[in-house]
């Protein structure tokens, strides 16, 4: 079964940055494809950046210079770097695994960006 688990969100002034931690279980990340998404209220939720099993990454435009994603291989963890934070990225992150037609979700964690 796969488990993961987002931490590290939290209240942050614009241009503040984050660092989101997911830790997997029942996979071991460097030989997987996986991504962080995140939905704003009211809004669907959007792909932000995902890190292949080839080691490859890819960003959402609305992100790309300000968030890094990167993992761990020895801790089985992925992180988002998030910089330069503005009011728009407000939302919860989720990270997610996918093969095929099965995916997994973690529970998501709250990022709220404001003075």
């Amino acid at each position: 079964q796969v488990q993961l688990v987002e931490s590290g969100g939290g209240l942050v002034q614009p241009g503040g940055s984050l660092r989101l931690s997911c830790a997997a279980s029942g996979i071991i990340v460097s030989l997987n494809d996986l991504g962080w998404y995140r939905q704003a209220p009211g809004k669907e939720r959007e792909l932000v950046a995902t890190f292949t099993s080839r080691g490859s990454t890819t960003y959402a435009d609305s992100v790309k210079g300000r968030f890094t994603i990167s993992r761990d291989n020895a801790k089985n963890i992925v992180y988002l770097q998030m910089a330069s934070l503005k009011p728009e990225d407000t939302a919860v992150y989720y990270c997610n695994w996918r093969v095929g037609t099965l995916q997994s979700w973690g529970q998501g964690t709250q990022v709220t960006v404001s003075s």
